[in-house]
C-alpha cells in the first residue's frame, strides 16, 4: 500500500486506524470458545469473594432479598455436573440457530436467494440495498429473536448479488438488528413485555394507570426512520471502503456475480418458488383462522400473536420453513432437485458449516447458565439503579442518566424483561413522581437496552453473528465484531440521544395515551 495519502485518505484513514486499533486488541483476547471458559471460572472466583462479603441486594419489585451465589465451592461443582448436558441442549439459540439453518440452506444453495436478489434488486444502487437491509433489520424484533438469525446470512447473499462482501452484510444486518431492536414500524411482542412491567410500576403511584403496549408507537415509528437514515449514511460514506471486494474475490466464496444475470431456466425456477411460497402462505393462513371458534395456531384465548401461542412460540419454524419452501421450489424448477436426496445434501452442508458454532454453544451455555445462577447481574442492576435515583437528576439529564444504567445493565443481562423487571419498579414511579409520564421512562429505558447490544460479547447472539463471520473468514474474533458494531452502537446512540431530547424540549406525543410529562 502507498504510504503517499491523499487528504481524503487520511481523513478516512483516523477512522480506519481507530476501527483497526480496537479490531487488533479485541483479536488479542482469546479464542471465543477459550473466552467463555475462562469467564466461566472468573464468575466462580468472583462469586466466592462476593459471598465473603454477603454482597446483595433487594429486588424493587418483590421486596425479596438477593444473595450472590457461591459458585466457588462445592455447590458450583455439583450444579456444572448435574446441568451441564442440560443447559448445553436447552441453549436456545442453538436450537433455533439449527432450525433456522434448515431454511436458510436450502434457500441460499439451491441458489433461490441469488436469483430472487437479482430479479428485484437489478440495478439499485447500493445505498438502497443497505437502507432496505437496516429497515427491515430494525423491524426484525416483529419475528421474535428471528432477525438475528434470519438477517446476517440473509444480508451476506444480497451483498454478494451487488459485488459487495458478505462479512459487510453481515455486520450491516447486525447492527440494524441488535442495535435498533426496539424500533418498530408495527406493534409487537417487545411492546406487549415492556408495556406490562410499565403499567405494574406505575401502580405503585396511581393504582388507576392504564394505558395500552402503543405509549410509545409514534416515537418508535420515527426511530425506524432516523435509524435507517443514519445507519445508511454511516456504511454508504464510512464502513463501504473497509471491505474491499472484487469479482475474483468473490469467486473463493464460490460466488460468480457475473453468472446471476437471469435466464429462461432460472426464471422458470422463480415461478416454482413463487408457486410453492403461495401454497405454505395458504396454509399458514388456515392455520391462523379460528374454525370451530379456535385457530390451530392461537392459545387458549384465541390470540395468535401472545407470547403463549403456537404461532409466537414457533416463530423461527415458521421463518425456517418461509425460505424453504421457495428453495426447494426454485431448485426443483431449474432441475438441481431430483429427488430427496439432493436436497438433503445441500442442507447438510449448511448444517457441516455450523460445527464451529456448535461447539462454541456448548461453553457458552455454561458461562451463561453460571452468570444467571450467579445473581451477579441482578445485583449490579439493583445497585446501579439505586445510584442514579441517588443522584438528583432532573429532566433530561435525568433521563440520559438513565439511558446510561440501560446500556450498562444491557452488558451483563441479556433479557430485556428481566432487566426492565428490575429497573421498572425504581425509576418509573420516581419519575411519575417527578411529574413524567410513564412512556418516557420507558422509551428512555428502551433506547439504552437496545445500543449495547452489538458490543456486549456476552449477548447471547454474538457468537451466532461471529459464527456467521468466521463462514466467510476464519481469522474473525470477537474483535473483528466489536469494531465494525462500535460505530452502529455510536451513531444510533447519537440519533436516539437527540430524537429524546427534541421530543422531550417540545413535549411531543411518544404514542397513544404516552406523553412527556402527567
Amino acid at each position: 500500500m502507498s504510504t503517499n495519502n491523499t487528504p481524503a485518505e487520511a481523513k478516512r484513514s483516523l477512522l480506519d486506524r481507530w476501527m483497526d486499533g480496537i479490531e487488533r486488541v479485541g483479536n488479542k483476547l482469546p479464542d471465543p470458545i477459550t473466552l467463555f471458559l475462562g469467564l466461566s471460572v472468573i464468575v466462580a472466583i468472583v462469586t466466592g469473594i462476593c459471598s465473603l462479603f454477603d454482597v446483595s441486594a433487594v429486588h424493587p419489585g418483590t421486596g425479596e432479598t438477593i444473595a450472590v451465589t457461591n459458585l466457588f465451592s462445592a455447590y458450583g461443582l455439583e450444579y456444572l455436573w448435574n446441568n451441564v448436558i442440560s443447559n448445553f441442549a436447552n441453549f436456545a439459540p442453538l436450537g433455533m440457530v439449527l432450525v433456522a439453518v434448515i431454511g436458510s440452506a436450502a434457500a441460499e444453495k439451491s441458489g433461490f436467494l441469488i436469483a430472487f436478489m437479482r430479479y428485484f434488486l437489478g440495478s439499485a444502487k447500493g445505498w438502497v440495498v443497505t437502507a432496505a437491509i437496516i429497515f427491515v433489520g430494525i423491524n426484525a424484533n416483529l419475528a421474535g429473536d428471528a432477525g438475528y438469525i434470519v438477517m446476517p446470512p440473509l444480508a451476506a447473499v444480497i451483498y454478494m448479488s451487488i459485488g459487495r462482501s458478505p462479512l459487510l452484510g453481515i455486520f450491516v444486518a447486525y447492527g440494524a438488528v441488535a442495535g435498533g431492536f426496539c424500533a418498530n414500524i408495527a406493534l409487537g411482542m417487545s411492546d406487549a413485555l415492556a408495556y406490562g412491567f410499565t403499567e405494574q410500576a406505575a401502580r405503585m403511584i396511581d393504582p388507576a394507570y392504564g394505558q395500552s403496549i402503543a405509549i410509545n408507537w409514534y416515537f418508535l415509528i420515527v426511530s425506524c426512520v432516523v435509524l435507517t437514515v443514519v445507519g445508511t449514511t454511516l456504511v454508504e460514506k464510512f464502513l463501504v471502503h473497509r471491505f474491499p471486494m472484487s469479482p475474483e474475490a468473490l469467486l473463493k466464496y464460490n460466488f460468480d456475480r457475473n453468472a446471476v444475470e437471469l435466464d429462461d431456466v432460472q426464471k422458470k425456477g422463480l415461478k416454482y418458488a413463487g408457486l410453492f411460497t403461495l401454497a405454505f402462505v395458504a396454509v399458514m393462513v388456515l392455520l391462523c383462522i379460528p374454525f370451530g371458534g379456535h385457530a390451530v395456531l392461537a392459545n387458549a384465548n384465541g390470540s395468535l400473536m401472545s407470547s403463549d401461542s403456537p404461532f409466537t412460540k414457533g416463530i423461527v419454524f415458521t421463518v425456517s420453513l418461509l425460505m424453504f419452501f421457495p428453495g426447494l421450489g426454485y431448485g426443483i424448477g431449474i432441475g438441481r432437485y431430483h429427488n430427496d436426496k439432493d436436497l438433503w445434501a445441500d442442507i447438510i452442508q449448511g448444517f457441516s458449516e455450523m460445527g464451529q458454532y456448535i461447539f462454541m454453544c456448548f461453553f457458552i451455555s455454561i458461562f451463561t447458565n453460571f452468570f444467571a445462577v450467579s445473581n451477579l447481574g441482578t445485583v449490579l442492576a439493583i445497585k446501579g439503579a439505586d445510584g442514579l435515583s441517588a443522584i438528583g437528576f432532573t429532566g433530561v439529564p435525568l433521563l440520559l442518566g438513565l439511558v446510561l444504567v440501560s446500556c450498562v445493565v444491557n452488558l451483563f443481562i441479556g433479557s430485556a424483561s428481566a432487566k426492565w423487571a428490575i429497573l421498572a419498579p425504581v425509576f418509573v414511579p420516581m419519575m411519575m413522581l417527578m411529574g413524567y409520564d410513564p412512556a418516557v421512562t420507558q422509551v428512555a429505558y428502551r433506547i439504552g437496552d437496545s445500543i449495547t447490544n452489538p458490543l456486549s460479547p456476552l449477548f447471547t447472539y454474538m457468537p451466532v453473528v461471529l459464527g456467521f463471520a468466521r463462514k466467510y473468514d476464519k481469522d474473525a474474533g470477537l474483535g473483528t465484531v466489536i469494531a465494525n458494531m462500535l460505530p452502529f452502537s455510536v451513531t444510533f446512540a447519537i440519533a436516539w440521544i437527540i430524537q429524546l431530547t427534541l421530543w422531550v424540549v417540545f413535549d411531543l406525543p411518544l404514542g397513544p395515551g404516552g406523553g412527556i410529562y402527567l
